[in-house]
């Protein structure tokens, strides 16, 4: 029996399988999320640097080679070059007692919450959809939205080169009727993005604040590509719900000033995450309480 079939043959087989790769895929993720941010800033203050004059375009010694892949991570309190025996998924933090080997200075939380949350959420997909295309094409999307919801949190910032090429895969994903048909997921692109740019216009016409960047508008834009036009309302609406329940929580009970902006490129990634599992499901019930209500 090959591979693939004890995979198709077996369930929870499949899931387990997911759930390993995504212990793994979650350290890789954990790498993109504190370097992308740096990188990005890299490039953007050496096309500053190219745009001021000749004189300032040479790299500082600090822009030297800086990347996914180099240099080694390291501890960031003392240096200590990470080995591979101490970067295995979640073991290696329980193994060193959360702790640095070398300095024993406390290592963060974040990491294996990280790798556990994208095994999590890739075992939950393998479930959902089964061995095959769409489970493939849904794990692909679910790691590339924990990076953003991280970064976001961290930076207040969605990558456009997160972004903008899983909207396209999307869109290439649906060409043979993946999630939706082609139709409704170009229509979702466009809808998704002119729908929050419309809000942002009238916040910022309303109260001169910008109220949400426009790399919100492209995320939404990548979901309405990836599972159509009709998955946008419940989106907006879980993600809109859950982020004023989230915000009042802060104001209320962490005192947290509410003039402070609070990213909502996570409150969308976790209700389009959801959307691309029950979407159905949850338009479905949508639909009845919309009815009662009329």
């Amino acid at each position: 029996m090959t591979l693939s079939a004890l995979l198709l043959t077996h369930a929870w087989l499949f899931v387990l399988a997911a759930a390993v790769l995504g212990l793994v895929v979650g350290s890789f993720l954990n790498v993109v999320i504190a370097r992308l941010p740096v990188m990005l800033t890299r490039q953007w203050q050496a096309q500053c640097r190219e745009l001021a004059g000749p004189q300032a375009a040479a790299a500082p010694p600090e822009a030297a080679a800086f990347n996914l892949i180099t240099p080694r991570s390291r501890c960031p309190h003392c240096g200590h070059a990470i080995g591979a025996l101490e970067n295995i998924p979640v073991v290696s933090f329980l193994w060193l007692k959360g702790r640095c080997a070398a300095c024993k200075k406390p290592i963060a939380r974040r990491y294996p919450a990280v790798e556990l949350l994208s095994a999590v959420l890739s075992g939950l997909v393998a479930w959902r959809f089964g061995f095959g295309a769409a489970a493939l094409a849904a794990l692909l999307l679910s790691w590339a939205l924990i990076a953003l919801t991280f970064i976001d949190i961290d930076q207040q910032l969605l990558p456009d080169v997160i972004t903008l090429p899983f909207l396209w895969l999307g869109l290439v994903f649906n060409l043979a009727g993946g999630f939706t048909g082609l139709a409704s997921a170009v229509i979702g692109a466009v809808a998704g993005y002119v729908s929050l740019w419309l809000v942002f216009q009238l916040f910022k016409l309303a109260t001169g604040k910008e109220g949400m960047g426009y790399g919100d508008f492209k995320l939404f834009a990548l979901f309405g590509a990836w599972l159509g036009w009709q998955m946008l309302p419940v989106i907006i609406l879980l993600a809109s719900l859950v982020g004023a329940i989230v915000g009042l929580t802060f104001i209320l009970l962490k005192g947290r000033d509410r003039r402070l902006p609070i990213p909502f490129g996570p409150f969308l990634c976790a209700a389009g995450w959801l959307a691309m599992l029950w979407g159905p499901e949850m338009l479905g019930y949508y639909l009845r309480v919309a009815r009662l209500a009329a």
